[in-house]
């Protein structure tokens, strides 16, 4: 999960898998895949960002396979 902040300055989290793009206009405007839109005071650089590290975390504790390792 993505912590975002709402214009009033209450946190959140986003799950990042549902979001769908991402547009500035200026205030930042995230769009799910269920069409609904979240307005958030973060940037969409700093919302990427944060969406990288989250799925970096996810995916460095996986185990890496090789066509040698036995089934």
């Amino acid at each position: 999960m993505v912590l975002m902040t709402r214009l009033n300055g209450k946190e959140f989290y986003v799950n990042p898998d549902l979001i769908e793009f991402i547009e500035e206009t200026p205030d930042s405007v995230i769009t799910l895949l269920d069409g609904k839109k979240l307005v958030v005071l973060e940037k969409a650089d700093v919302i990427i960002g944060r969406i990288i590290q989250y799925r970096a975390a996810v995916f460095v504790n996986l185990p890496v396979h090789t066509k040698q390792d036995p089934p």
